[in-house]
């Protein structure tokens, strides 16, 4: 089984046991801070990947990081999965855990890059337009990117609308290469 589907499938155990125990907002919170931790250190993703390092010592890195900062079932779950000898499976558990979170309480997250920030007008009416796509509470991200020169990019889910400036000229460019046949 791939390491997606094994952690997809974590990731939906522990969403359920943390619905049981009402205790999902917080795991929600303990696997947000998870994941952005790893992201911000690969050392501790590589310690959690490395199979010579042994399972105590990553268990003792973990709670050494996190214990007083998760909750207890979080903790649980994070010793249960290293003990099993799948440690390297909780950053892709923690990736699912949100996403499957986010589905599970109707959560859109999108993504807009503009060659300048957005004004307010702009971004309510781009949170506006993103709700039309797919109902529910959207988190939009922005970036700026100047080299787009003017327009943007939306990026929802796998959809992309790309209205820039960059990307208009690239495929005049492209078209204007093509050779006329008559």
């Amino acid at each position: 089984m791939s390491e997606t589907t094994v952690a997809t499938r974590y990731a939906k155990s522990l969403i359920d046991l943390a619905k049981e125990q009402n205790a999902l907002e917080a795991v929600r919170a303990d696997m947000s801070l998870f994941e952005q931790t790893v992201k911000a250190n690969s050392q501790l993703e590589a310690v959690l990947r490395n199979p010579i390092i042994p399972q105590d010592k990553k268990t003792g890195v973990l709670v050494g990081i996190f214990g007083d900062k998760v909750n207890k079932m979080t903790l649980a779950f994070f010793k249960l999965v290293v003990s099993k000898g799948r440690a390297e499976l909780l950053y892709p558990t923690a990736q699912a855990f949100v996403n499957q979170y986010d589905v599970f309480k109707h959560i859109v997250r999108a993504t807009v890059v503009s060659a300048a920030p957005l004004s307010e007008s702009n971004r309510i009416q781009v949170i506006d337009e993103v709700k039309k796509i797919a109902a529910g509470e959207v988190i939009l991200t922005e970036k700026v990117d100047a080299s787009l020169i003017g327009g943007f990019i939306l990026t929802v889910g796998d959809k992309q609308i790309d209205t820039s400036v960059s990307s208009s000229l690239t495929k005049l460019r492209k078209d204007f290469g093509q050779p006329v046949v008559q």
